[in-house]
């Protein structure tokens, strides 16, 4: 029987499938266009199991209402093909069926059942991670990385999943040995480099961030939308806390929002981005309007919270009316979740919907009554420390402009220790010392702006 990149026996005689199905896997491992591929190689290939179950993952990573109804005619086929195919290509057929019914238990179970019977089917594993991130469970996207660790320890992007797991679960050192093992194996690794520059930013190390991406930026060529304009993303959050605002917001313009405007991570970026820069009390001019025009389509998008928050926000700044049916569609969804999502929609996301919506329409006592309890939370909803750090912000921003600066106070310093130089950061603690009657902290604040 052939076999993969990877050793993983597949079904079939046909060279073009395999070459569609190891472009997808390699793609898909290292967050490259080639991936995109696996879709002529279904359909020219209708009876292969496998090539077609992968090529409804793909739709499935649209995160969009249409994603379910895009795979489903690959997913029929693979079905059909699943007679002759091995258990690892049946199963890979119904951790499909289970995630475009909803089931992303089901389906994440299945990824075990792969891992078990092939630790080298580094493609399940990476969509195990990806089931774990949007879950909030970092320990298991650790778990099933290490479980592939001593049959693929070869494979430079098994030890960017492992350093990005690390680093989720704040072991820190054990992330910058990962992903520097990763990019020694593989220079250009960019899950890897991503880890990495999240490691720098858990630690204050910004300095060292902006060499490090500024370095590595002429490597992110034929990367996914997703994947490039993330990792400039990433360097755009050094440099708002440089100060270097017109660089932050020249990223955007040129890096950021400039590929794939219709993707759900690249609108998400765009939205965090902007509000990053708004936050930090730089002017992003008549950006939220081009942006807005792209996020109407979300008006009842609620496949993962984490996702529907910062459409939220998107849509509200730009003052759109399609905020108030994403907002009922919220409170819709925290109705009907199923029952082991239904918390996190119901007790974090439902709240923090409305926090959001009230913070972007200047009604900042709301937006802390409703933040506020969701803070400790934000994990369940998904995203990174880095992504999900935006809602502190917004509380945060709501408690100085409601004029509740002492705990404005007590969180600012909390975030000086991991940010200690951070020029928006003390500017804001020199006006808070100041209205606290505390000069010589506003001083030294003030101080640490300018320096």
């Amino acid at each position: 029987m052939r076999q993969d990149y990877l050793g993983n026996a597949v079904t079939g005689d046909s060279d073009a499938t395999l070459a569609g199905i190891d472009d997808f896997v390699g793609g898909f491992l290292g967050y490259e266009e080639r991936m995109l591929g696996i879709l002529a190689a279904a359909d020219a290939d209708p009876g292969s199991c496998l090539a077609n179950a992968y090529a409804g993952w793909l739709w499935m990573f649209l995160e969009s209402p249409d994603g379910p109804g895009r795979a489903a005619a690959y997913l029929g086929r693979a079905e059909r093909a699943a007679a002759g195919a091995t258990r690892r290509e049946r199963l890979a057929v119904e951790l499909l069926g289970d995630w475009t019914s909803g089931d992303v238990v089901g389906a994440t179970r299945r990824a075990d059942l792969i891992l078990a019977e092939a630790p080298r089917d580094l493609a399940a594993l990476k969509l195990h991670q990806y089931f774990d991130f949007n879950r909030g469970l970092p320990p298991q996207m650790l778990r099933v990385a290490l479980i592939a660790l001593p049959a693929a320890a070869d494979v430079p992007q098994l030890h960017g999943m492992l350093a990005f797991a690390y680093e989720q679960c704040h072991l820190l050192r054990d992330a910058e040995t990962a992903a520097r093992r990763a990019l020694a194996l593989l220079p250009r690794e960019p899950w890897a480099q991503h880890a990495l520059a999240h490691v720098m930013l858990s630690e204050g190390r910004i300095t060292e961030g902006i060499g490090f991406l500024e370095s590595t930026s002429q490597t992110w060529t034929g990367l996914t939308s997703f994947m490039y304009t993330h990792n400039w993303w990433h360097l755009a959050l050094f440099y708002i806390s440089e100060g270097r605002f017109g660089d932050a917001l020249d990223v955007y313009d040129r890096h950021v929002w400039a590929r794939d405007r219709s993707y759900s991570q690249d609108q998400i970026g765009a939205v965090a981005l902007l509000t990053r820069l708004e936050l930090a009390g730089h002017s992003v001019g008549d950006r939220w309007a081009g942006l807005g025009e792209y996020l109407r389509v979300r008006h009842a998008d609620t496949v993962e919270p984490f996702l529907t928050l910062q459409y939220l926000y998107g849509l509200a700044r730009a003052g759109l009316a399609e905020t108030d049916q994403l907002l009922a569609a919220v409170a819709r969804r925290a109705l009907q979740a199923p029952t082991l999502r239904r918390a996190a929609w119901a007790d974090v996301a439902l709240p923090a919907a409305r926090g959001v919506v009230a913070h972007a329409r200047g009604d900042y006592p709301t937006a802390c009554r409703e933040l506020g309890p969701t803070l400790l939370r934000m994990l369940e909803i998904g995203g990174s420390h880095a992504q999900r750090d935006l809602f502190q912000q917004l509380y945060l921003d709501s408690l100085l402009r409601s004029g509740a600066h002492v705990p404005a106070q007590q969180l600012l310093e909390e975030r000086r220790r991991l940010e200690p130089d951070g020029v928006a950061l003390n500017r804001t603690l020199a006006s808070v010392y100041g209205e606290l009657g505390l000069p010589a902290q506003a001083a030294a604040a003030a101080a640490r702006a300018r320096r």
